[in-house]
């Protein structure tokens, strides 16, 4: 694994429920993709390579429009390593939750 991202996904739309209808279909498409994610209030991250996930970012974008909002915004945040060896979601947060 050489790479992480965290996506915030922002549809542009009129009501909360809605937000929440997309954002879930969103999440359901990265749980489909088998790699390891964590779902938490602000953000999902998603471990796995590099190029893989930068598809799956594109990916969250046109799935958003898709499921009926004419507009979206996401906040992506990349940790990068070509090498190899970035931190995984356990490292950081399994301690929290013991």
């Amino acid at each position: 694994m050489n790479a992480s991202v965290a996506i915030q996904v922002l549809p542009k739309v009129d009501t909360d429920e809605l937000v929440c209808k997309i954002v879930d279909e969103v999440i359901e498409y990265i749980k489909s993709t088998g790699l390891s994610y964590h779902v938490g209030p602000f953000e999902t991250t998603i471990e796995g390579e590099f190029e893989e996930l930068m598809d799956i970012v594109k990916e969250c974008q046109y799935i958003a429009i898709k499921s009926g909002c004419p507009s979206v915004m996401s906040y992506v945040k990349i940790h990068f390593k070509p090498e190899g060896g970035v931190l995984t979601i356990d490292q950081k947060v399994a301690k929290h939750y013991k």
